[in-house]
């Protein structure tokens, strides 16, 4: 609704505000008439229906004002009825008619393009399309980057402000200028796919509209960018993750870690699709970052067992992901690959290393204060060594961070399996794939 009503708008806030006035329109109508057959098109016409009453009375406005200097306007003795065109009548003519509208997903690749103007700080890019493209709250994103919700809030703002102060143009750039924008594009449809993965607040462990769209809109860049090797390898990174859904959470919807999954549940389809979409975007030079990633989830995909994972092969891969996209969480989910390699002791090590020093030794800021996965994978690996005092304060430690229900029951499944009693109201990016 908000990318259909903006491109009408041409002004993010004002569709906004439309957007909100068209619910409100519906809490009245609906009631009264009861909800029609289709009330996504419904709100969506309304919302674009007050953008053009707004945008006709701005301009108005705007032809009038004149009349207040000059009495005597230079048209004067114009026949009366004679009026200029309506820039707005065909538009709104085409939103009487049904299926007149262009397909939304259209619509959101286009907001997408526009928040992720190279005019606006790479940071900023995201969080907008973020708030804006994809409904996420300000602490879902400020989740996302690790930062607080305040600094998060002031992100969006100022993104907003710098579009309507530069003006820059609600369309698809031309081919010339896609590349500029393909980075931050990638990374805001990869967030909005780990976002939804893993829902960080809700009861249930996923929220697969945000996965459905993520990987719709992946499959709608690399039609419009085909020879791009890592729009290849995002749409391979997601399908191959997005085929163990069904065997990520038991009969009563509790987690279940990749370790005891059911290899039989996990899509085929979608792992073929994957798999073949992995040489093309590791091929032609240095690999990049998602095709990097898919190669770790084929990896996966292709073991019959856990216990049968080329686990030599996945460190390797971390270590060029490493060099590639140095990211704390990237040492993390390393570390953890290598204790299946040299085992717990040696990842433990690697842990207080980055916890200590910054990843890559180089003495930056780990990034990983309150992330939740830190005390979740420091707890397995406590398990996994006997040292059970210390794996259940992590375990607490984890559960303190962690908002979502599914989650938080896992981490209480495992304080129990411990010893620990707990009390539930005292828990991509994930550790636990």
């Amino acid at each position: 609704m908000l990318a259909a009503t903006a491109r009408v708008a041409g002004d993010l806030d004002l569709a906004e505000e439309c957007v909100q006035d068209a619910y409100l329109a519906a809490l009245d109508a609906w009631t009264k008439q009861g909800v029609p057959n289709s009330p996504g098109a419904w709100l969506t016409t309304t919302a674009r229906r007050r953008a053009l009453d707004i945008c006709r009375r701005q301009r108005t406005l705007r032809d009038k004002l004149p009349l207040l200097i000059d009495p005597e306007p230079a048209n004067e003795g114009l026949d009366s009825s004679f009026a200029p065109p309506d820039p707005f009548a065909a538009l709104g003519a085409c939103l009487a008619s049904a299926g007149s509208a262009p397909p939304v997903p259209d619509d959101r690749l286009r907001l997408i393009f526009t928040c992720c103007h190279p005019a606006l700080a790479p940071e900023a890019q995201i969080a907008l399309t973020l708030r804006l493209v994809c409904g996420l709250t300000t602490p879902q994103i400020a989740q996302a980057f690790l930062v607080s919700e305040a600094t998060m809030a002031a992100r969006v703002t100022r993104a907003k402000k710098k579009i309507a102060a530069a003006r820059i143009p609600y369309r698809v750039p031309e081919a010339t200028e896609l590349p500029d924008r393909l980075r931050a594009v990638l990374a805001v449809i990869h967030l909005v796919y780990t976002t939804g993965h893993t829902d960080p607040t809700g009861t249930d462990l996923m929220q697969r509209d945000l996965v459905a769209c993520a990987i719709d809109l992946a499959r709608m860049l690399r039609v419009l960018m085909p020879d791009e090797r890592e729009v290849r390898g995002l749409l391979a990174l997601m399908l191959l993750t997005d085929s163990r859904t069904r065997a990520r959470t038991d009969e009563q919807g509790r987690l279940v870690l990749l370790e005891y999954q059911d290899r039989g549940l996990w899509n085929r389809e979608q792992i073929e699709e994957g798999m073949s979409l992995i040489p093309q975007a590791l091929r032609g030079g240095r690999p990049g970052r998602y095709a990097l990633q898919a190669a770790i989830a084929a990896l996966h995909a292709e073991a019959k067992t856990y216990q049968e994972t080329d686990w030599s092969q996945i460190v390797e891969l971390y270590d060029v992901l490493m060099r590639v996209w140095p990211s704390p969480v990237v040492a993390l989910n390393r570390a953890a690959a290598r204790s299946m390699v040299y085992g717990a002791e040696a990842a433990l090590a690697e842990i207080a290393e980055l916890e200590q020093h910054g990843f890559g030794g180089a003495g930056r800021s780990t990034g990983l204060a309150g992330y939740r996965y830190l005390p979740a994978a420091k707890a397995d690996l406590l398990r996994r060594l006997g040292r059970t005092d210390e794996a259940v304060a992590e375990y607490r430690a984890a559960l303190s961070l962690t908002e979502g229900g599914a989650e938080r029951e896992f981490l209480l499944r495992k304080l129990r399996e411990l010893g620990a009693e707990e009390r539930l109201g005292d828990s991509a990016d994930s550790y636990e794939e």
